[in-house]
């Protein structure tokens, strides 16, 4: 919990230059020791980049035979190809009312903002470039893949300066999706962070479509009284997004395993549509240390890619 409170105890009305030097340096301790390389596994691939030609072996693809060479040398050939080094990573920041809630640590616009640290203080090394669009409702804002820190910490703040309950409703993620697929062509990451409350089939189709070209991966934003509520009496909800408001009995076991199965079946079915859509799942907990639950899934999907790589044939 280090992680989460040390980091995550300064957003708020922070200046955003001040969160990123602290997120720069959790996440360069904590994390460089466990991340080896740059840009292993985060776009697997042979890549494009024609390299060095070398002979050809049994079990090699013969779709890579350079004819040329062959031709010239007399014996088969084969063209290596060079991974492409610079990453356009975009993220897709959910800002809709319901994350201005938190009963833990932070709230989950903390969480998001947090992440989106993450994410680009990881893959904005070594010239990448990175750019985000921000949600509310049916309106979008956004920022341009570009290179650099004063361009991150610029997305930082476009993040942290979104206005607070101010019943949005909840965000368009499929229209957005749609969106984000036709301003980046190339492929790269793309990382979709919410709380992805409503019906994840809204936004499926659209996720898949993005998924088809890009690597792409879900983020979760939960807090723990989403999941299940405590016996504290009778209780007013205010639904952020609209300004609705209605009493509940906690007392009431029946209604506290109804709400707590409905609230798993959720979780749920929004893990089962991000898989079916090709794309990778993280839930990140307001009450859990962030950092190390990015940390553990950029590994295992890392150590997936070097296992799919060695299995591949030559």
């Amino acid at each position: 919990m280090s992680g989460l409170s040390g980091t995550l105890g300064l957003v708020g009305d922070r200046p955003a230059e001040e969160i990123l030097r602290r997120l720069t340096l959790d996440v360069s301790r904590r994390l460089d020791g466990m991340l080896h390389g740059d840009f292993e596994g985060i776009v697997p691939g042979r890549g494009s980049e024609l390299g060095e030609t070398r002979t050809y072996e049994p079990g090699d693809d013969v779709r890579r035979i350079d004819w040329n060479v062959t031709a010239r040398m007399q014996t088969p050939h084969l063209r290596e190809t060079i991974a492409d080094r610079e990453l356009e990573t975009w993220m897709l920041i959910d800002r809709s009312s319901s994350l201005d809630f938190g009963t833990a640590t932070c709230e989950k616009r903390d969480l998001a903002l947090a992440a989106a640290a993450g994410i680009g203080i990881m893959c904005a090394r070594g010239g990448n470039r990175v750019g985000g669009m921000v949600v509310r409702g049916d309106a979008t804002s956004t920022v341009p893949p570009r290179q650099g820190r004063k361009h991150l910490l610029g997305l930082l703040s476009r993040i942290q300066q979104t206005p607070r309950l101010d019943e949005s409703g909840p965000a368009d993620l499929a229209g957005a999706l749609r969106r984000l697929g036709a301003m980046a062509p190339r492929r790269g990451l793309v990382a979709v962070v919410s709380d992805f409350r409503g019906d994840p089939d809204r936004w499926r189709t659209a996720l898949g479509t993005v998924a088809l070209r890009h690597s792409v991966l879900c983020i979760t934003l939960v807090d723990p009284r989403e999941l299940e509520l405590p016996a504290v009496g009778t209780i007013q909800f205010l639904d952020p997004s609209t300004g609705a408001t209605r009493e509940v009995d906690t007392d009431d076991r029946r209604m506290r395993e109804r709400f707590a199965r409905i609230a798993a079946d959720h979780q749920a079915a929004v893990s089962r549509a991000a898989r079916s859509a090709g794309a990778d799942h993280l839930v990140l907990r307001t009450d859990q240390d962030w950092l190390m639950d990015l940390a553990r899934h950029v590994g295992e999907r890392r150590r997936r890619a070097e296992t799919a790589a060695v299995r591949r044939p030559r």
